[in-house]
């Protein structure tokens, strides 16, 4: 199922970066997974506390659209099961994701995670990621793991100039994934289209 996934992002030109692909085939997933035989189906999984990881096509598509190189520094909101994080940190290495997650329990899960999964280049924080994480700023990239309630404009003032942030904002009955270049005048803001995420948490959440 893993090779079927892969044969239809590069079928359908959902992934043209090699080192997502190279970093997906490295990283197992169905280590940050509860149940490993829905390891490499194509949809959201639940994991604790009510949270979801998303379905691989939807990583690839952010992964895609922040451009990742290595030596990136990284501010995910979010960590979940830590997959997205292990898979970013296999893509710039060595570079560093500074990853964040609200619920102690799952901070817990990912740890317990990367490390079975070895990765090293990965910074953990239980806090409020919906603040970012002002002490470490400014990120290259930014990716925010769950349902905004508008464009974070807290969070892209912790990118660096040109960075990229990507993350899914409300619209009501679902949320647009919005790609957002910081530019020093605007913003150059592109909608990848419509998807389904779990409601970030915190003071700039829900």
């Amino acid at each position: 199922m893993k090779k079927a996934l892969i044969r239809y992002w590069l079928k359908s030109g959902l992934v043209k970066d090699k080192k997502i692909i190279d970093a997906f085939k490295k990283i197992k997933r169905e280590d940050f997974v509860l149940n490993e035989k829905e390891a490499y189906l194509d949809i959201a999984l639940p994991i604790l506390k009510g949270q979801t990881i998303s379905q691989p096509s939807t990583i690839v598509i952010m992964l895609e659209a922040l451009e990742l190189k290595k030596g990136d520094k990284v501010l995910e909101v979010g960590a979940g099961s830590g997959y997205n994080a292990s898979l970013i940190a296999e893509i710039i290495k060595p570079g560093i994701v500074y990853t964040t997650e609200i619920i102690k329990e799952l901070c817990d899960y990912t740890k317990k995670n990367l490390k079975k999964a070895g990765i090293k280049n990965v910074k953990m924080f239980n806090v409020d990621g919906s603040k970012g994480l002002d002490k470490y700023k400014h990120f290259d990239k930014i990716i925010i793991t769950a349902a905004c309630p508008r464009l974070p404009e807290n969070l892209i003032k912790q990118l660096k100039m040109n960075g990229i942030l990507v993350a899914p904002v409300d619209k009501g009955y679902c949320q647009e994934m919005l790609k957002v270049i910081k530019r020093r005048n605007k913003l150059d803001i592109k909608n990848l289209g419509d998807f389904v995420f779990v409601k970030l948490k915190g003071e700039f959440g829900y």
